[in-house]
C-alpha cells in the first residue's frame, strides 16, 4: 500500500517549476516549453537555486561541501 506522503517531494518540485517558470511564460510551441524546462532545470534549478532541504544551499554548493567533509 502506498502512503499519500510518498510523492510529496516530487510534487513540491513540480509546483516550484510551475510557479517560477510555467505560469509566468507563454510558450508558442511544445518544443519551446520543453527547451525552457530543460534550461531551467539544468542551468538554474539544479546548480544555482537554493533549496530549504539543503540548508538553503544550492545543490552544487551542498555537494561540494559534502565532498569536502569526507
Amino acid at each position: 500500500m502506498g502512503n499519500c506522503y510518498d510523492n510529496s517531494m516530487v510534487e513540491t518540485v513540480f509546483k516550484t517549476i510551475k510557479s517560477e517558470l510555467v505560469w509566468r511564460t507563454s510558450f508558442q510551441t511544445r518544443q519551446q516549453a520543453k527547451n525552457a524546462l530543460g534550461r531551467y532545470i539544468e542551468r538554474f534549478y539544479n546548480p544555482i537555486r537554493r533549496h530549504s532541504t539543503l540548508a538553503y544551499k544550492s545543490p552544487t554548493k551542498f555537494e561540494a561541501a559534502m565532498v569536502g567533509t569526507e
